[in-house]
């Protein structure tokens, strides 16, 4: 589902190149719940992004689902990424003056889904928000939010989700419910996930646990 060849990234900070991976190589297999751990600043963020197709890597290479990132100029791995990724982060990103359903039904609207209400209420049913619909993110409380992203990350089918920290930013106890809801709709599509956190709790949830040190990635 994913490999990483060879990857290498630095920044330039004022007279300083910093490297943040200097070659990385990894795997994830189709539908594996895959999580990874690291202090702050160690990369995991860029790591995601990376993926994603967002940043590009000083070289190396990403291929998700058979398709090199090096054969696709910035559209079309935009397009790729709209079709193919789903992401959660852990400051939720939904667009203020969009009310929950309109904020599930961007991902479908960009990939030219059909029917994206009737799937966009589907999932928000699914997430227990069908009382939610007409609400503003400013109306929500803050797992109603991620429940809400959830779901618009799920409504175009992607391949992989990439959650970023997506419980770092809820009470315990709403975390482990918003936790409980991703992970039941990962498994019920067969989606794969790559997960970063700091929570021990909630990389026990998935099948592989990696943690990030010096660039490289070694499975705990």
């Amino acid at each position: 589902m994913l490999k990483i060849k060879s990857l290498k990234k630095s920044y330039i900070q004022g007279s300083h190149t910093v490297e943040i991976f200097e070659d990385l190589n990894f795997q994830v297999k189709e539908a594996k719940r895959v999580a990874i751990m690291g202090k702050s600043g160690s990369g995991k963020s860029t790591l995601l992004s990376l993926i994603s197709g967002i940043i590009k890597p000083n070289s190396g290479d990403i291929v998700l689902n058979n398709i090199s990132y090096k054969d696709m100029n910035e559209s079309q791995i935009n397009d790729f990424r709209a079709t193919n990724i789903g992401f959660v982060f852990q400051n939720f990103h939904l667009v203020s003056y969009l009310n929950a359903l309109e904020n599930v039904m961007l991902p479908a609207k960009v990939c030219g889904i059909e029917n994206p209400k009737e799937k966009a209420i589907e999932l928000l049913k699914s997430v227990g928000l069908e009382h939610r619909i007409d609400h503003l993110p400013s109306q929500l409380s803050g797992g109603e939010k991620q429940r809400v992203a959830i779901a618009r990350a799920l409504i175009h089918n992607p391949k992989i989700i990439l959650a970023d920290e997506p419980s770092g930013n809820l009470d315990e106890e709403t975390g482990i419910a918003v936790m409980d809801k991703l992970f039941e709709l990962i498994k019920k599509n067969n989606t794969t996930l790559v997960l970063v956190t700091h929570s021990k709790d909630v990389a026990a949830r998935c099948e592989e646990t990696y943690k990030l040190v010096s660039g490289n990635l070694t499975r705990c």
